[in-house]
């Protein structure tokens, strides 16, 4: 089990994300721990690994002559493989589903990498984010607007709690 690390924890949460989903909206239940009193960046990554998972089986399946590889089927015949057919090569890439946390090694090999778990691969990849992330523009106006209301704020809440 260590293999997965936390990995049960946002499965077991997987009712707030997957209300969003019904709804066809955003969920706002990602990286929420302990009934929304708590955040983790880890679990935002296993929470949006969960995400894309859920959003990459809603996608409908194409069901063409040309998508089911029929002409392949034909060309290789009974008995043969399909690693080197030119419909299969033309897919092989972009057929599958591409996990940005989960690790679809075998266990032996996982363990000689060093048997990092799925927290520790969301540690990684939030860092790796955080650090490449650029501040987007934003309008002089808005930014003194928002700093004028969060001084406001802080001052009102200060009274509030003299």
């Amino acid at each position: 089990m260590a293999r997965y690390g936390s990995f049960r924890r946002p499965v077991a949460g997987l009712g707030p994300l997957r209300a969003g989903t019904r709804l066809g909206e955003r969920p706002r239940a990602a990286g929420c721990m302990e009934g929304g009193l708590t955040a983790s960046f880890e679990k935002f990554i296993l929470d949006a690994e969960i995400l894309q998972m859920i959003a990459e089986v809603l996608n409908p399946i194409e069901v063409t002559e040309e998508t089911l590889g029929l002409d392949a089927i034909r060309k290789v015949g009974p008995g043969g493989h399909f690693f080197g057919a030119a419909h299969t090569l033309a897919r092989y890439e972009t057929a599958f589903y591409q996990p940005m946390l989960a690790d679809w090694r075998n266990f032996e090999t996982w363990q000689e990498a060093g048997a990092e778990t799925a927290t520790q691969r969301a540690t990684a990849i939030w860092k790796s984010l955080l650090e490449a992330y650029e501040q987007p523009p934003l309008d002089p106006a808005v930014a003194e607007a928002l700093d004028a209301y969060v001084r406001r704020r802080k001052e009102e809440i200060a009274r509030q709690a003299a």
